[in-house]
């Protein structure tokens, strides 16, 4: 029954996260930067709750006594994901943003890793072929604009831009391997309710510890938080969404080929770009994109 769906799953989590990326960059002329990501787990932690709810038999699971090794994988990866968000926020601080922009796009590759070295998964020689395309394509994309040679590259490596961009991707990496191997602990109920499942887990420990940093630091982001409901309601749910999808094609596939799948992202904001904010496209844009699109195709076809 699911075995087909996944690709859909991680299509549509992207169309959900970069719709979220444009409400928060709204939201941000009301909250600051972690009152922006703020909102993501105390928004989307009731609509976590009600996906629950809505999907027959993920509510079982999520009522079982659950195993500490669930519990561990569940937090490592709550907090992975935050660090690597932060993270990624930090690389833009730096000169070197477009750098930190582009090693954090390696997170497709690590993510291949660290699920080959942790979780045992293999792919094949076209797979990787496609991964490793789309990766080209992506930092085609990231350096636009910019006469980076070899040897630059090689340097911006040693910036603090592009050292944070390689922890922000080596987080999410890992943070999609630890929530992949804790739903797949979540027993009793098919992927979408253990992915569900673990979703509320993960997105109640992000609102908390979140909540209580902020409450303890910056309590006047709370009350913004608060008093900009309309638009943080709004980012919430996408972010729920979103993430809701990314967690069910992590519990149908492997990692590495879900995080390829969902380059399409560059698509979305090619288009929005383009149709919404009448920007021009370049034809290396263009270009960048064919790789990419190429990349995703040979993907698809080793699992056909």
């Amino acid at each position: 029954m699911f075995a087909d769906s996944w690709a859909f799953a991680a299509v549509g989590a992207e169309f959900f996260q970069v719709w979220r990326s444009a409400s928060q960059a709204r939201l941000r002329s009301e909250v600051s930067g972690g009152g922006a990501a703020l909102v993501r787990y105390l928004y989307g932690f009731p609509m976590a709750l009600l996906l629950v709810m809505a999907w027959p038999g993920s509510q079982f699971a999520l009522l079982a006594t659950p195993s500490l090794d669930y519990l561990l994988l569940a937090a490592g990866g709550a907090l992975a994901q935050m660090t690597g968000t932060f993270l990624l926020i930090l690389s833009f601080g730096h000169r070197g943003f477009v750098a930190g922009t582009a090693f954090s796009k390696t997170e497709v590759l690590q993510a291949a890793l660290f699920s080959a070295s942790i979780l045992g998964e293999r792919l094949s020689g076209l797979a990787w072929s496609g991964i490793l395309i789309g990766l080209v394509g992506v930092f085609m994309l990231a350096l636009t604009g910019r006469n980076l040679k070899a040897r630059e590259l090689i340097a911006a490596l040693a910036q603090p831009a592009a050292l944070a961009g390689l922890g922000a991707g080596a987080n999410i990496a890992i943070a999609a391997v630890l929530i992949k191997a804790a739903t797949a602990k979540m027993a009793g109920s098919d992927p979408v309710g253990a992915a569900l499942s673990t979703l509320a887990v993960v997105t109640a420990i992000q609102t908390s510890s979140h909540l209580m940093w902020a409450l303890y630091c910056d309590r006047a982001t709370v009350l913004a938080v608060f008093r900009a409901w309309r638009t943080a309601s709004q980012v919430g749910i996408l972010s729920a969404l979103g993430s809701a999808l990314w967690f069910i094609a992590f519990a149908m596939a492997p990692v590495a080929l879900v995080r390829i799948v969902g380059q399409v992202e560059i698509l979305f904001t090619i288009a929005f770009a383009r149709l919404y904010l009448s920007q021009k496209v370049r034809s290396r844009d263009l270009a960048a994109l064919g790789l990419v699109t190429s990349g995703t195709i040979l993907v698809l076809l080793d699992i056909c």
